[in-house]
């Protein structure tokens, strides 16, 4: 080559290597400057960008500086320790204010009205953000990421799986799982023999329970094979969260580094394991047999009714099976197994509310020797308002026969009006205070207008739903305490702002597995308190910690106790009271409109 061939390859590598810098340029220098003068421009202002890594480094300082805090165990205002930029931040701008992922700006959305609007959107403007190759790992890219017409098609096959009557077939095997661990705990406080209890830390239980329960509803007789995925999925979130704050460098999910090569082989486990499964299922359809009652078995047969319906842009391919596999398996146990940990912690530090949910239990479900149904746990829904108020009485046999004439008479007088039961409302508060994901995203498709701010395409819209419901203003000036009465009409009435309670997300994309996670957390709580009494245990350290989802640090130890004889009794004779409204052990003085006064208080005299 000679002389001038040389010297145009190296105007031709100096062009591309100009226009790559300049490319570079306006994506890390420009953009961002512009974009931060813009929304200065409308009264919205945030912490400086810096250049490639934006507010990454503060991020990283502040959660440092805040990661050996505890709080007393009354406190719940975990945000200092797990959030302590937006709460520095909105002190300093508002509510609504910038922040910086790397060169990519981050809208913070403090604003209820705005999270209305992005949430309840119909038209795919705010959609799902892409949450990078290690997430989806361990995640895939099922229903809780794709969007437009892809997540269209993934719900209109999953949805099926998830309907209430499909759901109440699997208490049994939930209430099962249950049982097993139940068990375990009884021989160990049985061994005890002291009194004074056994102390067992639920948090790991309930993640083992969880994933079992998960494994068996979801996979059936392949329930072993699935737990194979839990503890692969385990470790995957594991390498998530240590890579989920540092700067996302394009192309360094393909460097062959430690933790990238460990993540494919995980990877692949998971992979292999469930095409297996699947490979099974679909066998087993050609011969007749069935795709099988679980959820990938309801999901399988709502797949195939599309692809036998000629229509074959309508069902999902292999991997897109496998990836719902993944997301239902992995939000299936561990959402759930920490509002289970969450809720024994608040029952466990009030005990007067563990009592009166352990008597709509008893009530509704019967003793520890009567199974659970789903029909029962149905029940949680609605209570009649006597439920709520407190009778003191002396023996279960008081108990029994006043708390009948109690409730005949006022069924007698007046008709009975509903309200939510108060196993529903202590979840619904225990979601309020440790919903599971403290915060979601999603991310402009195009410009926008959001309640009068302009937002240019790509931003990113944080929803900081953990301090969305601390919210004074929304919820009340009890907002930081744990009150689950405020939940007693219903989540449309428990704050200022309907619809306010925002753990499962709002509008469309609200999370399609809500009601198999109450389902699970009532059928769970039911077993527990019909068999003890507990507390937290002394050594417990008040610590709650984002691992991807929001986990007590250093587990919750809490001391089980067996319950007495006098309780066995009262069980016994509630689960045979067959009256329309049955008041507890602990419910007040019965409450009726006026004109019924003087009845009330000459029965009270009596």
């Amino acid at each position: 080559m000679g002389t001038g061939g040389v010297a145009l390859v190296a105007a031709a590598v100096a062009v591309v290597v100009v226009t790559r810098l300049w490319t570079v340029l306006l994506h890390l220098v420009w953009r961002p400057y512009a974009v931060a003068r813009a929304f200065a421009r409308q009264g919205v202002r945030g912490p400086p960008y810096r250049v490639f890594v934006g507010n990454s480094k503060e991020v990283q300082a502040m959660r440092a500086a805040t990661s050996g805090d505890t709080l007393d165990l009354t406190s719940h205002d975990y945000i200092p320790r797990v959030m302590p930029q937006y709460r520095a931040w909105m002190s300093l701008y508002g509510k609504v204010f910038l922040t910086w992922s790397s060169s990519t700006p981050a809208l913070f959305v403090g604003s209820y009205d705005m999270v209305k609007r992005v949430l309840s959107d119909k038209s795919g403007l705010y959609g799902k953000p892409n949450p990078g190759p290690t997430i989806l790992s361990l995640m895939g890219m099922g229903l809780a990421f794709t969007n437009g017409d892809d997540w269209s098609r993934h719900r209109r096959v999953v949805h099926p799986a998830f309907a209430m009557d499909k759901l109440k077939s699997m208490t049994g095997a939930m209430a099962a799982c249950a049982a097993e661990v139940i068990r375990a705990w009884e021989a160990r406080a049985a061994a005890s023999g002291d009194g004074e209890g056994v102390t067992v830390e639920v948090g790991h239980q309930f993640t083992e329970l969880t994933a079992d329960v998960i494994s068996h509803t979801a996979f059936g007789s392949s329930y072993r094979q699935g737990k194979e995925v839990f503890l692969a999925q385990r470790e995957l979130q594991f390498i998530a969260f240590a890579s989920i704050n540092s700067v996302r460098v394009p192309g360094m999910q393909y460097v062959p580094t430690k933790a990238n090569v460990r993540r494919w082989q995980l990877e692949r486990t998971v992979r292999g394991t469930l095409m297996a499964i699947i490979g099974e299922r679909l066998a087993a359809a050609k011969e007749a047999r069935g795709y099988g009652s679980d959820l990938l078995g309801l999901m399988l047969e709502a797949n195939a009714a599309g692809d036998d319906g000629g229509n074959r842009q309508q069902a999902m391919s292999m991997d897109e099976i496998i990836d719902e596999c993944k997301t239902f398996f992995f939000a299936g146990h561990d959402t759930t197994s920490h509002l289970l940990t969450w809720a024994m912690f608040l029952l466990g530090t009030h005990p007067e509310w563990q009592q009166r949910l352990r008597e709509e239990v008893i009530r509704e479900c019967g003793g520890a020797e009567v199974p659970l149904r789903g029909d029962a746990l149905n029940k949680f829904k609605l209570v009649s308002p006597l439920h709520l108020k407190l009778i003191k009485l002396a023996s279960a046999e008081q108990v029994y026969i006043r708390t009948v004439t109690a409730c005949e008479r006022a069924c007698a007088s007046q008709p009975c009006s509903y309200v939510v039961s108060q196993v529903t409302m202590v979840l619904y508060e225990t979601l309020r205070l440790y919903g599971a994901v403290p915060m979601i995203a999603r991310q402009a498709t195009a410009d926008a207008d959001l309640c009068g701010v302009k937002v240019p395409k790509g931003t990113l819209l944080l929803i900081p739903i953990a301090m969305l419901h601390r919210d004074e203003e929304v919820w009340g000036a009890d907002a930081g305490a744990f009150n689950p009465l405020r939940f007693r009409d219903g989540m449309g009435k428990a704050a200022a702002h309907p619809n306010a309670l925002l753990s499962f997300s709002l509008g469309p994309r609200s999370c399609i597995g809500q009601d198999f996670a109450m389902l699970e957390a009532k059928a769970t709580l039911a077993l527990i308190l019909r068999r003890f009494a507990f507390e937290v245990a002394p050594e417990y350290v008040h610590a709650p910690v984002d691992f991807l989802t929001l986990q007590p640090s250093k587990g919750l130890p809490v001391v089980l106790k067996l319950l007495d004889l006098l309780l066995c009794i009262l069980a016994k004779n509630l689960a045979i009271a067959s009256v329309t409204c049955l008041p507890t052990l602990f419910l007040p003085r019965v409450v009726h409109a006026r004109p019924h006064w003087r009845r009330r208080r000459r029965w009270r005299r009596r």
